[in-house]
Formats: C-alpha cells, sequence, structure tokens
C-alpha cells in the first residue's frame, strides 16, 4: 500500500495505517494545509473552494472528509458531486473560487484515491505553492474556527450541464457541421464519470451515443488508462454497431483516446496531433506539449508555420511553456488536450468536441484521416521501483553513457537519436521509472525500450 506526497496533489491507496496509505487521517490533514495555504494567498473576509470527485467507490467517503475540514476552516464549499476534472477546473473560474480540490487518482485502479489541487484560476500548483502546502502539513501551523465562523456546503451539481455549454459556445466548435454528419459513437466511459458527462456532450452535438460501461459506480471493468491492450471490449462494440468510430477517457475525463471505424486505435499520441491540426488550420500559432509526446505534433505544427516547443512532463509544466510561448494549442501524448480558448487545463471534453469538428470538415472515415499524419510509434513501459533503489544514480549513469547524443535533462533523460529516442524518468504518481520510446515502427520502438531495460537492469545488478 501506497501514499505519494508531491506537488501535484496526494495520492495514495485507500485503507492500512496512516501515514503509510491515503487513510482519513492522512484525508483531513492535507486538505487543511490546503486550506490554510488557500488563506494566505489572500486576506478576505470569506473564502470559497470548489470540490468534486469522479466515480471511485471511496470517492464519497473522500469528499465528506475534505468538504467539513475546509468548514471547520471558515471555508464555503462548492460541492460539484460526480464531475470531471475539467469540469471542475472551469467551476473553480465560473465561480471565482479561491480555488478547487479534484477528487480522482486519474489512471490508477480503483484502490487508489487522491486530492488533486487548484488554485484560483483553477489551474493546477506550481512546484512552489505545493511545496509550500506540503511543509504547512508537516509543520501543522493550521487553525481552525469557532462554531459562529464555521463555513457552508453548497450543493451545485449543474456543472457538466455548464460546461458542455462553454464548450458549445466556442467559435472553432462547429455544432452545425457536426449535427449535419449524423454520427453514431460508442463511449467507453469506464464506469466513472466520463459515462455521465461524454454522452451528454454527444447528444448536445447531435451525434448518437452508444453507451459502453457508462455506470458511474467505480467499478472499472478493465484497466482504466486508456491504452490498446485494456480496450478490446470497446473495439469489438464499435466494429459490432457499424459506429463511425470510440471513445475512451480515463476516470476523471481528462485523458482521451479514440479507436476508429473498423476497430483499431487511432492513438493515444495522435488524440492532440488531430485535434492541433484542426485548430492551426483556423488559428495559426505556437504549440506545446511535454518531452515524452510523439514527434509528430512537432511535424504538424511546423507544417501550419508555427513553432512546437517541449516541457518537462506534467501539466502544470505544459501549461507554464503554453503561456510563455502563447501557444494556440498544447497537452500531452497521453490524449490531453489543454485548449487556452476555455481553459488552462487537460479537458476531454472539448478535445471531443474539437475533434468531431475536424471529422465533421475533412468528411473522411476516422481511419483515413489517421493516414494524413507522420508515422510514429511509441512503446511505453516501466519498472517496479523499491526503496532500495537510486534513481537519481541510474540516470545519471544512463545519461553519462550516452553523452554524445542529444541529451535533455530538465526531467529525467531524454535521448534523442537520429531516427528515434528514449525518456527516462521517475513517475510522480507511481513507484516506477517509466520507459517511453519512439521510432519509425512498432518493432524499433519496442526494442529500443527493452535495451534501455536491459541496461538499467545490468546497472542494478
Amino acid at each position: 500500500m501506497t501514499l505519494i506526497k508531491s506537488i501535484s496533489g496526494i495520492r495514495g491507496t485507500i485503507g492500512g495505517t496512516q501515514g503509510d496509505n491515503l487513510t482519513p487521517i492522512d484525508v483531513v490533514k492535507y486538505a487543511a494545509a490546503y486550506g490554510s495555504w488557500v488563506k494566505k494567498q489572500r486576506d478576505k473576509e470569506t473564502y470559497c473552494v470548489v470540490i468534486g470527485r469522479d466515480a471511485r467507490i471511496s470517492g464519497e467517503m473522500i469528499q465528506q472528509l475534505v468538504m467539513n475540514t475546509l468548514v471547520g476552516m471558515g471555508i464555503h464549499v462548492i460541492d460539484v458531486g460526480l464531475s470531471t476534472t475539467p469540469t471542475v477546473e472551469v467551476a473553480v473560474a465560473l465561480e471565482h473560487a479561491d480555488g478547487g480540490i479534484i477528487l480522482t487518482a486519474s489512471h490508477n485502479p480503483k484502490q487508489w484515491n487522491a486530492l488533486k489541487l487548484l488554485n484560483n484560476k483553477g489551474e493546477f500548483l506550481n512546484a512552489q505553492a505545493g511545496q509550500q502546502i506540503l511543509d504547512i502539513a508537516e509543520t501543522g501551523e493550521i487553525n481552525f474556527n469557532e462554531v459562529d465562523a464555521l463555513g457552508k456546503i453548497t450543493v451545485n451539481e449543474a456543472y457538466i450541464d455548464m460546461h458542455i455549454d462553454e464548450i458549445l459556445e466556442l467559435p472553432l466548435v462547429n455544432v452545425e457541421a457536426i449535427k449535419k454528419a449524423k454520427l453514431k459513437v460508442v463511449v467507453d466511459g469506464v464506469n466513472s464519470t466520463g459515462g455521465i458527462a461524454v454522452p451528454l456532450l454527444l447528444e448536445a452535438l447531435g451525434v448518437h451515443p452508444v453507451k459502453l460501461f457508462c455506470e458511474p459506480n467505480g467499478h472499472f471493468p478493465h484497466n482504466p488508462e486508456p491504452l490498446k491492450e485494456h480496450l478490446t471490449d470497446l473495439m469489438a462494440k464499435v466494429v459490432e454497431e457499424g459506429a463511425d468510430f470510440g471513445i475512451v477517457v480515463d476516470p476523471d475525463v481528462d485523458r482521451l483516446a479514440f479507436v476508429d471505424e473498423k476497430g483499431e486505435m487511432f492513438g493515444e499520441e495522435y488524440t492532440l496531433v488531430a485535434v492541433a491540426d484542426y485548430i492551426l488550420k483556423h488559428t495559426p500559432g505556437n504549440t506545446v506539449s511535454n518531452m515524452s509526446s510523439s514527434r509528430a505534433l512537432r511535424d504538424v505544427t511546423q507544417g501550419h508555420g508555427g513553432s512546437y516547443t517541449a516541457s518537462a512532463v506534467g501539466e502544470v509544466n505544459v501549461v507554464e511553456k503554453m503561456k510563455e510561448t502563447h501557444a494556440v494549442i498544447g497537452g500531452e501524448g497521453n490524449g490531453g488536450i489543454i485548449y487556452p480558448e476555455l481553459h488552462y487545463g487537460r479537458d476531454s471534453l472539448v478535445g471531443i468536441a474539437l475533434f468531431l469538428s475536424h471529422l465533421a470538415e475533412v468528411n473522411l472515415p476516422v481511419s483515413e484521416l489517421r493516414k494524413q499524419y507522420p508515422s510514429y510509434y511509441m512503446s511505453k513501459k516501466k519498472i517496479q521501483l523499491t526503496p532500495q533503489l537510486d534513481v537519481d544514480a541510474i540516470l545519471k549513469t544512463i545519461s553519462t553513457t550516452y553523452a554524445s547524443e542529444e541529451i535533455t535533462t530538465i526531467d529525467g533523460v531524454k535521448i534523442d537519436f537520429a531516427e528515434n529516442w528514449v525518456h527516462l524518468r521517475k513517475s510522480n504518481t507511481e513507484p516506477i521509472i517509466r520507459i517511453y520510446t519512439e521510432a519509425k515502427s512498432q518493432t524499433e520502438a519496442d526494442a529500443l525500450a527493452d535495451r534501455f531495460i536491459s541496461e538499467i537492469e545490468a546497472f542494478l545488478g
């Protein structure tokens, strides 16, 4: 069992002992630290924080603990209930709130949950703010209010609908063209809140949704990470239904992947590539993705006359680089779309609406659309960590070994070879080293990943 305390939030497994897992005591401790941090940002009479959750089994318990901890600190809470990460981000901005907390462990299995923390813009905290909260939690410098100064909880379950309304009003969401296309789409909601939000969005766009695993009960029917090996049911259902394509999201709806009309993966990395192609056709500009994302975005961006920049892994790093370069679209190769015209956060719902607009305008089958883009193949593997492993020493050795190549060390070690690349980094959300590679064939990408796994294992002896 595990508790991971990082600048990006508090993530852990439910049950077990306090301090080693995400127990009720840990939830209260870090919710209180966040509440204390919120109060330190501005000296004002009242404070407000938006709270939402995915459909995890532990979600309701965790939410009650978080909300009532904040109430005890005199902070008013807007409870948006079952929601999505991007919906909570949008709600913070629309409510002019002081912050927000999303209760989700994203793509982790059902025994995990997490507190993902937002600032008053509805964006993830930067490293400095995240460290301040961790410091407050450790020092215990937290004050609770007396009985006449407690906060209040206000329930507002309309925010998914409001989020969808915001998307429909975007100039590049071509509602008329989508409705004319009369599309049929299978939706895998992995029995979480995507099963609520995605069908509602599709119906608003005149698309017929076929629901698969859309009951928000938190019992994930397959590994919730939207990778090919987990999506055999969706792939079969698309073919069986004669659908135009399939959609899968992760439990908190900030990662997005497609299956084409033949039941084949469009490619998680190509979600951002296709959406960026559409945006750049209409609003030329710059793009950003993280270092572990496909070179295809760079190629497409340059083809439209724009400039591509790679950031360190992590949404906050992508957002920071997007603001710095005035990017018109960005995200992460894991299917995360960040469209600043709506908000600075990974958002599967806006990604779906923009992809549908693109598809309706080009009037091609999804499989043919995929052929429009450069073909790269990725391998995503990992090595389980133990407390004895010195990850920094491992990465330093790798970096030294390949010093003659193009090396980037802003986030782990990335080695750019002429025809392929490998990126090695310690995960912020799981006790693993991630090994990402990309090449011009799947065989080559897998072989490159296996080669580096062998080199790391040799180093470990």
